[in-house]
């Protein structure tokens, strides 16, 4: 059903998608419906879909990103600190940031500085976002994400836009114990999504929750 989500507006897409059980519950409506889908994805912005952002780089279909969330949201609580790896345009760290709220922090880190300035300007686009980049509640960081970023560890939850040819001991090593990790992982021919979490023991369990194709 992910593909006949697509709308006329954010909120047409962000009805379709709950329609369609890709958006489960009302927290993750809500701050998806707080960010303009138009201010990061550069054309067709509310076709659910994959898009090219530039610099070989693509913006995820929304049916990912509500997937993301709902897969992540017992952790993302009020005041959780996120980092969110290979943040291209910006849109899903805004989307976490809403989830987390004032008191929270998300991290965006890309490799790409280009991407990075990206992001920030698309979040200036807003008032909202303004604010979330004045206060610190938002940043964006140029780095290479495979490490992670260990300035402002630990995270609650770690986010990964990318696949990854292994899981990274570098990034649960970053997580809060407990905390949860989001990961697309390829072996080359297919990519699935895990979900890691780490216990408060510090012990590991992952779960593959779906399978995706590249560029997710």
């Amino acid at each position: 059903m992910a593909w006949r989500s697509s709308g006329s507006s954010n909120q047409a897409l962000i009805d379709n998608l709950e329609k369609n059980g890709l958006i489960e519950t009302k927290r993750v409506k809500d701050a998806m419906l707080q960010v303009d889908r138009a201010h990061y994805a550069p054309k067709n912005p509310y076709d659910d879909r994959p898009q090219p952002i530039g610099h070989q780089a693509t913006i995820s279909a929304p049916h990912m990103h509500a997937n993301a969330c709902e897969s992540l949201l017992d952790y993302l609580e009020p005041g959780a600190k996120v980092l969110d790896i290979g943040s291209g345009s910006g849109y899903l760290t805004a989307v976490l940031a809403n989830l987390v709220g004032p008191s929270g922090k998300v991290v965006g880190i890309d490799h790409i500085q280009p991407l990075v300035d990206m992001a920030n300007a698309n979040m200036a686009k807003s008032e909202e976002g303004r604010k979330m980049l004045e206060s610190g509640q938002v940043k964006f960081v140029t780095g290479d994400g495979r490490k992670g970023w260990k300035e402002d560890a630990p995270y609650d939850v770690i986010h990964v836009g990318a696949a990854a040819a292994e899981h990274h001991k570098e990034l649960t090593d970053q997580l809060k114990a407990p905390g949860r990790l989001f990961v697309p992982v390829s072996d080359g021919w297919s990519q699935n999504i895990y979900v890691i979490n780490k216990k408060e023991d510090g012990s590991i369990d992952q779960i593959c929750c779906m399978g995706c194709s590249t560029c997710l």
